[in-house]
């Protein structure tokens, strides 16, 4: 007998919303500390001086996951199977510089996630799935496991590329999981909670495209610099076109402004374009080309979702 069942349950159904006028967002009890730049009193819009250079090679990471089929898998431990996923996933790096964009490479694995210590690999006719070790059974944690796998993903092809002391990765999503890697900016583009009090928050909503707020040190389960900047944009809404970025809270407070200054600089010709992108300008231009590669190279899933149920009738 095979060590696996398909679930009918369409793997689709749930989608994450997000949140996108600033009145709903949830309000935070995160640690902050406002004064690392500049007094929280003395906050304005920042513009980095002439003296700041963008860097020469801009890396930019990104992944994309999908689940392919909710599975149980037998475990002759247990009373009953246990829940798992199977799931694709990719990472890939494009690399910018002066002479434009190119990509350095993408990378496509597809997992087995179940905290059944009998998870088998499962060859199928187009893809072969590994086994990954989940905590617990919950979908929660299933999906944890699933998101820390494309993190390491991402990270592996980071350090692969890291070619140059003064590059620059910039990496789409959170840094969490990445906060170790040198000259490395986690790069938010939607906002689901305030974080800034009142009098900072409206600094936010001040900024001019190509401006930044003062950094700041957030903590929640995790420390890191903070700050944010505004992408050139059309519509004259308080925080349209307005990015988060993160860095490592172990940058004393000169590394983290010039970092801050240089990606300030480095963004704004990057930025999408509305008649292109609906989430333009902050899915940045190679971001949102990278997403479209990426996600071709996660195969159909139709066809992988067919190919999992035959490998488990089999």
């Amino acid at each position: 007998m095979t060590g696996f069942t398909v679930d009918p349950w369409d793997p689709g159904y749930a989608a994450a919303l997000a949140v996108e006028n600033l009145s709903e967002m949830g309000a935070t009890s995160a640690e902050l500390v406002i004064d690392i730049e500049r007094p929280a009193a003395d906050w304005k819009p920042v513009t980095p001086g002439p003296d700041v250079s963008p860097p020469g090679t801009l890396l930019v990471a990104d992944g994309v996951r999908r689940i392919d089929a909710r599975v149980w898998v037998h475990d002759p431990d247990a009373p009953m199977p246990v829940p798992g996923i199977a799931a694709s996933y990719a990472a890939g790096i494009v690399r910018c510089g002066p002479d434009g964009a190119d990509l350095a490479e993408i990378q496509v694995n597809r997992s087995l996630i179940s905290a059944s210590p009998h998870a088998p690999e499962v060859k199928t006719t187009h893809a072969t799935y590994e086994p990954s070790k989940a905590a617990d059974a919950s979908f929660e944690e299933l999906s944890l496991a699933l998101q820390r796998l494309v993190t390491q993903l991402e990270v592996d092809l980071a350090v692969r590329h890291r070619s140059r002391g003064d590059d620059l990765l910039l990496v789409d999503g959170p840094l969490r999981g990445r906060s170790h890697l040198p000259r490395t900016i986690g790069y938010i583009k939607t906002h689901h909670t305030a974080y800034l009090p009142p009098p900072q928050s409206a600094v936010v909503a001040a900024l001019a495209p190509g401006q930044r707020t003062p950094v700041f040190l957030m903590g929640t389960s995790w420390r890191r610099h903070a700050w944010y900047l505004r992408l050139p944009v059309q519509s004259s809404a308080p925080w349209a076109g307005v990015a988060r970025c993160e860095a490592s809270a172990d940058l004393d407070p000169a590394q983290v402004v010039r970092l801050a200054d240089e990606v300030t600089v480095a963004l704004p010709p990057l930025a999408g374009v509305d008649y292109k992108d609906p989430r333009a300008p902050q899915n940045l231009v190679p971001i949102g080309g990278l997403e479209k590669l990426l996600r071709h190279h996660l195969g159909d899933s139709r066809l992988l979702y067919r190919a999992l149920r035959t490998a488990a009738a089999g």
